[in-house]
C-alpha cells in the first residue's frame, strides 16, 4: 500500500481537476438544455403536444443530472477544504458520507476525474470501506444523491409543469384557454349609427347636464375672479411686511408699491420728516405751509 500523504496528494490534484470538470460539464448541459427548451417551445406552438411530452423527459433527465453534478462538486469542495482530516488510516466522521457518496456515485457518472477521485478513495480506505458504500449497507450515502440516481419515468405532472414553464417563457399559448376566459370586450354601438336613432338622443341626453354643470362652474370662476379683497385687508404697518428673499433673477429685492421703508431724500437733507400717515395719503394746508417754511431755511 502506498503511503498516506503519497494518495492525499494525488487526491488533492485530482479533486482540483474533478471540480473544474464538473463545473464545466454543467455549463455545457445548460446550453444543450436551453437549446432543448427552445425546440419544445416550437413544437408546442405548432401543435405537437404528444412528441413535446415525450421529448421533455430529455430535459427533465438532464436537468436531474446537472443536480447530482452539484451535489458531488460540493462533495469534493468539502474533501479539498478537510484534506488535512484524511491523513488517518481510518475516515472521519464528518467525511464519511462525502467521502462514501462519490464511491457510490463515481461509476455511475461520465466524469473521469470522479473516477479516479473514487479509486484513490478506495486505495485510501481500503475494500471492505469500498464494499460498505458501493452496497450503501450502513445507509451513509447521500439520500439526495441515491434519488438522482434512481431511474424512473417522471411523473406527468412533472411533465406538465416543464411544458406550461416552456410555454410561459417563450411566450406560447399552451395550454389554449377557452374565449370565455380570456374576457372579450364587449361590442359598443356606434353614436353615429343610422339604424339606432336613440343613440344620439342618449348622447344628447347626457351632453345637456355635462355643459350645464360646465357653465355653472364657469359662473362661479367669474364671481371668484370680481371677489378681490379691500384694500385694507392684512396688517396697516409696514414693519410686518416680508421682503422677498433674494434670487439669481433679483439679488437685491425690495418691496415694491406706496409704502417705502426709507425717508425721502428730500426729507434727509432738511432733517425733517413727513409726521403724516405712513399710508401716503394727501397732507392738509397746514402741513404744506410748514414744510415751505422749513425749505426757505
Amino acid at each position: 500500500m502506498a503511503p498516506s500523504s503519497t494518495v492525499v496528494s494525488k487526491l488533492k490534484v485530482q479533486l482540483k481537476l474533478s471540480i473544474a470538470r464538473l463545473r464545466m460539464v454543467q455549463q455545457k448541459d445548460e446550453a444543450v438544455s436551453k437549446q432543448q427548451r427552445r425546440a419544445m417551445a416550437q413544437l408546442l406552438e405548432v401543435g405537437k403536444i404528444e412528441s413535446a411530452k415525450i421529448r421533455v423527459e430529455n430535459i427533465i433527465r438532464s436537468d436531474i443530472t446537472t443536480e447530482l453534478h452539484e451535489i458531488l462538486e460540493l462533495y469534493c469542495e468539502l474533501l479539498l477544504a478537510r484534506t488535512g482530516l484524511m491523513e488517518g488510516p481510518v475516515c472521519d466522521a464528518g467525511l464519511e458520507e462525502a467521502v462514501k457518496s462519490l464511491i457510490y456515485a463515481g461509476p455511475r457518472t461520465d466524469v473521469k476525474e470522479l473516477q479516479q477521485v473514487r479509486a484513490l478513495l478506495m486505495e485510501k480506505y481500503g475494500k471492505e470501506f469500498a464494499l460498505a458504500a458501493m452496497e450503501n449497507s450502513d445507509e451513509k450515502v447521500s439520500e439526495k444523491v441515491l434519488k438522482k440516481l434512481t431511474v424512473t419515468p417522471p411523473a406527468e405532472e412533472l411533465v406538465n409543469g416543464y411544458l406550461e414553464e416552456i410555454a410561459r417563457t417563450y411566450g406560447v399559448d399552451w395550454p389554449k384557454k377557452p374565449k370565455e376566459e380570456l374576457g372579450d370586450p364587449p361590442d359598443y354601438i356606434d353614436d353615429d349609427d343610422e339604424d339606432n336613432p336613440s343613440g344620439g338622443q342618449a348622447q344628447k341626453e347626457l351632453e345637456t347636464p355635462l355643459a350645464a354643470g360646465e357653465g355653472k362652474q364657469a359662473e362661479e370662476r367669474e364671481a371668484l375672479s370680481k371677489a378681490t379683497p379691500p384694500r385694507n385687508f392684512g396688517p396697516s404697518s409696514p414693519l410686518r411686511v416680508n421682503p422677498p428673499s433674494p434670487s439669481t433673477d433679483n439679488l437685491h429685492p425690495r418691496v415694491k408699491g406706496t409704502l417705502d421703508l426709507k425717508p425721502k431724500a428730500s426729507a434727509a437733507k432738511t432733517g425733517t420728516q413727513s409726521k403724516g400717515p405712513v399710508g401716503g395719503t394727501i397732507p392738509n394746508v397746514d402741513e404744506l405751509a410748514k414744510r415751505f417754511a422749513a425749505l426757505k431755511k
